[in-house]
C-alpha cells in the first residue's frame, strides 16, 4: 500500500507541476481494485489453498506407507520370534493357550448374558496341556 501511495503522489504531483500546481501532500481515503483484478487475487488465494491442500494429501499418503511398511516388518519379526519360541520352548504354547483361555473366560464373565460351557470350550482343559515334552490324553 505505501509503494502504490508514493507513485500515485509521484504521478499527480508531475502531473500537476504542467499546470503551475504545487502540491504538498496527497492522501488516500480510499481505494478499491477492478472486478477482474480482485477476482484473479480470489482465484490466486483458491490454487494456492488446493496447492496446500494436495500437498498435505501427498505427505499422509507418504506418511501412511511409511507406518504400513513398519507395521509390516514388526508383524514378521513377532510372527519370527514366536516361531522360535514355539521350536525351542514347548511351554510358550502351553503360556498362549492359557492366556487365550483367561481372555475367552473374561470376555464371557463381563457379558450380560448368561452362558453354561463346559471346560473344553473354553479352551480351559489345562490339565491335558503339554508343558514337559511327554503327552498326556485328553
Amino acid at each position: 500500500m505505501l509503494t502504490v501511495s508514493r507513485e500515485i503522489r509521484k504521478i499527480l504531483t508531475e502531473r500537476a507541476r504542467n499546470f503551475n500546481i504545487a502540491l504538498d501532500d496527497v492522501s488516500i481515503t480510499s481505494l478499491s481494485f477492478g472486478k477482474e483484478f480482485t477476482h484473479a487475487i480470489e482465484a490466486k488465494q483458491v490454487a494456492a489453498q488446493e496447492a496446500e491442500r494436495a500437498k498435505f494429501i501427498v505427505e499422509k499418503a507418504e506418511q501412511d506407507k511409511r507406518s504400513a511398511v513398519i507395521r509390516a516388518q514388526g508383524e514378521a519379526k513377532s510372527a519370527e520370534l514366536i516361531g522360535h519360541a514355539i521350536a525351542n520352548n514347548p511351554a510358550f504354547l502351553a503360556l498362549r493357550h492359557i492366556e487365550a483361555a483367561r481372555e475367552i473366560s473374561h470376555i464371557i464373565a463381563s457379558s450380560a448374558n448368561k452362558v453354561f460351557l463346559d471346560s473344553n470350550d473354553l479352551l480351559l482343559n489345562l490339565q491335558q496341556l503339554n508343558v514337559g515334552g511327554n503327552k498326556q490324553k485328553k
